[in-house]
């Protein structure tokens, strides 16, 4: 997959940095295994933040900071490692889906870093990540129609189709043997990626069996 950060959003917020892992799998349901994994990560983050902490976290306070500085509320926005925490100390766990969106959850909600997870069968032509302007909108996963304006979105030739807070159904990882790109939103510098990145490869091999995948790192400067 080609991807790249749009000037003008490296201009507005020069900290954007993203990890990519490329990857092919075989979508189904998580193994026994996973979801303990995922439940033990659940059951000690619960414990570890507050509400009050949450935006706190290194890497989620820097997201809140750039969508501020790019003109989006991080309150009516909230990144989906920030949303996926606060679910937790509020005693409301994760949906199970499958297991690339379990290892996708566990990561981030380890992390503090928003990470989406995008079948590449369903983009089209390059990927940059880049601000859509005022009332651009997409049907978002389980969402319905949402507004994306001012955030930092990945679009293709096809349109806006992933960002932070909230994902489109079209690039949605569904069932089946798939070529699938997982991306860590950075806001905070590359500095923090690089053992994420190899902890997320692991959680890939570990659980769904994948044997073939690409990383790499891209950052404004």
């Amino acid at each position: 997959m080609q991807i790249s950060i749009a000037p003008e959003l490296q201009a507005r917020w020069p900290q954007t940095a993203l990890g990519v892992l490329v990857y092919e799998v075989q979508v189904a349901p998580s193994s026994p295994a996973l979801l303990a994994r995922l439940d033990q990560a659940i059951a000690q983050l619960a414990g570890q933040f507050t509400l009050d902490t949450i935006a706190q976290q290194p890497h989620i306070a820097a997201t809140r900071q750039a969508y501020k500085a790019l003109g989006a509320s991080p309150h009516d926005h909230r990144n989906a490692a920030e949303a996926m925490l606060r679910r937790l100390v509020k005693q409301a766990g994760l949906y199970h889906i499958n297991n690339v969106v379990e290892v996708n959850n566990l990561l981030s909600i380890s992390s503090g870093y928003a990470i989406g997870s995008y079948d590449l069968g369903q983009l089209q032509g390059p990927v940059v990540l880049d601000t859509p302007p005022d009332g651009t909108r997409y049907e978002g996963i389980g969402k319905g129609a949402l507004t994306i304006a001012h955030l930092p979105v990945l679009r293709d030739d096809l349109g806006w189709f992933g960002n932070p807070s909230s994902d489109s159904r079209r690039a949605m990882i569904q069932p089946g043997k798939r070529q699938v790109a997982s991306v860590l939103y950075a806001f905070d510098g590359p500095q923090g990626l690089e053992p994420w990145l190899a902890e997320f490869a692991q959680a890939l091999e570990e659980f769904c069996g994948v044997t073939d995948l690409q990383q790499y790192i891209l950052s404004c400067h």
